[in-house]
């Protein structure tokens, strides 16, 4: 960065060596606002303020107004200890207060987020420095070192993941931006692309042969799952005073996420879901299991919610590997009871409120290849699918038959 002022009718230009960032900007536009009135109160020493300038030598010797005391030179060295200086405070101390000031604002789960992603990664790196020094130039260092980590799975960090902590640091330093006075360097920084994974629901044969395969103590849980299009925190969360079986409805109103109980996701996410009759069945097996053992639908032997890694781990991908299925996260049990839906040609609003949707919208993007049409309104099209093949009761058989026709 450089100073440019008028001096003795001449345009004088110095450089500072100081790299160009929104603090040092501030800081120097203050060291030129000295200079300029040193300048206009005659008291302007050139050589002393820039010792080793070209335009030292010629420049004209300072005046001294009579009766006037001198005013103190400003020097280069002295903007330098300016823009050195710390006036702002330490990016550890300011997430301290950050933390403290909107924690009630907050999930429990999202602090230990939020917790987990500073002091594992932005506190090490930036912990130390105040957040007035923090330069863009710091943050891309930072984001290209996240990139060399090793993720939870062996590999690298992925995309997502390296935004997720950037967000992060991007609220705080926002926040810190805006109470002292400076330009956020995370304010032009744009997110990494992300690659856009498709969903990989399964079809309706790989769903029976899953349910025909998996042990017994599993297979309700995932029948409710596959045909209910449940988060994993609502269905390891579900409890017994949510399964409503006059109505035939599952009332979502938790979710069960790193060990706590929490509100839904969102306030979209607090829904009715209908149970079809696979569910229904599955639903009125599994009270025979856990329902005077624990509060929760599904859980283990001491009563708790399921682990959901250990389920992964345990039962989920070793299944799959024996019936030589893709490898898929249990989270496409959701996207396909939304296919399945689909599919079967219930109306994209229904199947976006069971979901938990506030709109169509994100239905249409993620499934649009699996909207056939927009001609069924309630649900009983899943019903009649389902029956054929996992229902031990033919729902359709529960409907009035047709009148024999009179014998001749």
């Amino acid at each position: 960065m450089f100073l440019d002022f008028r001096y003795c009718g001449q345009r004088c230009r110095e450089y500072t060596a100081l790299p160009d960032t929104p603090a040092n900007r501030k800081r120097l536009e203050k060291v030129l606002a000295k200079i300029e009135a040193e300048i206009a109160a005659g008291t302007f020493d050139y050589a002393s303020t820039f010792p080793t300038s070209r335009n030292a030598p010629g420049a004209q010797p300072v005046v001294s107004q009579v009766g006037v005391a001198p005013r103190p030179v400003t020097t280069v060295a002295a903007a330098a200890a300016e823009v050195a200086a710390p006036s702002t405070p330490t990016f550890r101390d300011f997430v301290s207060t950050w933390l403290a000031e909107h924690q009630v604002e907050w999930r429990r789960s999202h602090i230990k987020v939020l917790n987990s992603t500073l002091n594992g990664h932005l506190l090490p790196a930036f912990g130390d420095k105040p957040v007035g020094t923090i330069t863009k130039s710091d943050v891309f260092s930072f984001r290209a070192k996240l990139a060399e980590k090793p993720g939870r799975t062996g590999e690298k960090l992925s995309a997502k993941r390296i935004n997720n902590i950037l967000a992060v640091m991007r609220q705080v330093m926002a926040d810190a931006a805006d109470r002292h006075g400076f330009v956020s360097p995370l304010a032009t920084v744009k997110p990494l692309k992300v690659r856009k994974s498709d969903v990989q629901p399964f079809t309706l044969e790989e769903v029976d042969r899953i349910l025909k395969t998996v042990r017994m103590d599993w297979r309700d849980y995932l029948q409710v799952r596959f045909l209910t299009g449940m988060r994993t925190g609502e269905v390891n969360g579900l409890k017994w005073k949510y399964v409503d079986f006059v109505h035939r409805l599952i009332l979502i109103r938790e979710t069960f996420v790193l060990g706590e109980d929490e509100y839904t996701k969102t306030d979209s996410s607090q829904r009715d879901i209908q149970m079809s009759q696979p569910v229904y069945e599955a639903l009125k097996r599994q009270w025979e299991v856990s329902g005077k053992l624990s509060e929760y639908v599904f859980c283990n032997r001491e009563g708790k919610p399921i682990d959901n890694k250990n389920f992964s781990d345990r039962v989920w991908y070793p299944l799959l590997r024996h019936l030589g299925l893709a490898q898929r996260r249990p989270y496409q049990m959701r996207h396909t009871a939304a296919t399945l839906w689909l599919a079967s040609g219930e109306a994209p609003e229904w199947v976006a409120r069971q979901l938990g949707h506030s709109s169509t919208q994100m239905l249409f993007t993620v499934y649009s290849r699996f909207v056939p049409n927009m001609t069924r309104q309630d649900g009983s099209a899943i019903d009649r699918l389902l029956a054929t093949r996992f229902a031990t009761t033919n729902v359709a058989a529960s409907e009035p038959a047709a009148p024999a026709a009179p014998k001749p």
